[in-house]
């Protein structure tokens, strides 16, 4: 392997850490990857090689062979960190299990080394109040698949150094990926608080008999989520109305009230609510058929992220 590449330390082999290594081998730095789990780790490099390689046929790695050759799976989390710049960690989302992986990675982690989480849930200040090195833990929530949807949410503890924020986020961008600030800690972050509301009225619609949840998906990969594909909401409705942002409040705010007078409540979520939605829906698939779909999808998601890397910003159109 190159003895010049940058070092990240990857710890869970998961299905997140293992889209990490392929996020970092592609960009050209050295991946340490490591999992408490024998069977994961022995199943490791073959995973993240494959990936890879289904990556070079849409053009998203040059060379996928050698990419993988910059994978190392190794047997000790101290192994992960060693010689690290960045640590990106992707075990269980339960407090417990990340008090005590934090607590080792300070422990073991060199000198100035950020230490990221991919928690989805779990604000850092719940899992690094106590550790000497508090100041450059930070997380770094993505989405599912992180090497095809690059998106990023970095969010700091109060504690968290500007300066463990600053190289998050420009190591987050040397390896492609597109970090958001999030400047405060907030239960969900961004993404997951955007997508709970959407959620939230998709299963009230269902469940009232407005929509079928087919015809409600439709409504989304056929409608608003080919705009969203490269434009955020703010966006979308300056394009919706002549004089912009504030034409278009000043046009739609009156049904907007009246939406929010109408809310859907936390009902919603009561089992035999959800239920409905579920029911309609069809029968729960087969391990095997979500195996084959998710791979349906990252071929999908790569076919969207090539056609996007080759598309210029309206700027420079």
């Amino acid at each position: 392997m190159d003895q010049q590449a940058d070092i990240v330390g990857i710890v869970g082999a998961g299905l997140i850490g293992r889209s990490w290594a392929n996020v970092f081998a592609r960009a050209g730095w050295r991946v340490q990857v490591w999992d408490p789990s024998e069977p994961q780790r022995a199943a490791a490099h073959a995973q993240i090689a494959q990936s890879l390689h289904d990556l070079q046929a849409h053009g998203l790695v040059d060379d996928s062979a050698a990419a993988a050759q910059r994978v190392q799976v190794v047997a000790t989390l101290a192994d992960a960190v060693r010689g690290a710049r960045y640590v990106q960690e992707s075990g269980p989302e339960t407090l417990e299990v990340k008090l005590a992986t934090f607590a080792a990675l300070d422990a073991a982690a060199p000198a100035g080394c950020v230490l990221a989480s991919s928690t989805s849930a779990i604000v850092a200040s719940q899992f690094t109040a106590d550790l000497a090195g508090r100041d450059r833990c930070i997380v770094a929530h993505p989405v599912n698949p992180p090497h095809l949807v690059p998106v990023v949410e970095l969010c700091g503890a109060p504690w968290t150094s500007a300066d463990t924020k600053a190289r998050a986020d420009a190591v987050m961008r040397a390896v492609g990926q597109v970090p958001i600030d999030v400047k405060r800690e907030i239960d969900g972050f961004v993404l997951n608080r955007l997508q709970v509301a959407l959620l939230t009225e998709a299963f009230r619609l269902v469940q009232e008999g407005v929509v079928s949840p087919k015809d409600l998906d439709h409504t989304i990969a056929d409608g608003l989520g080919l705009r969203w594909a490269f434009m955020g909401p703010f966006e979308t409705i300056e394009l919706n109305a002549p004089g912009g942002i504030a034409d278009y409040c000043q046009r739609y705010t009156p049904w907007f009230r009246r939406y929010m007078a109408d809310l859907p409540t936390a009902r919603v979520w009561d089992d035999d609510q959800w239920q409905k939605a579920a029911d309609a829906w069809g029968p729960a698939p087969e391990p095997a058929d979500v195996a084959r779909k998710s791979l349906w999808r990252n071929d999908r998601l790569a076919a969207l992220a090539a056609h996007k890397r080759g598309r210029k910003p309206w700027q420079d159109s």
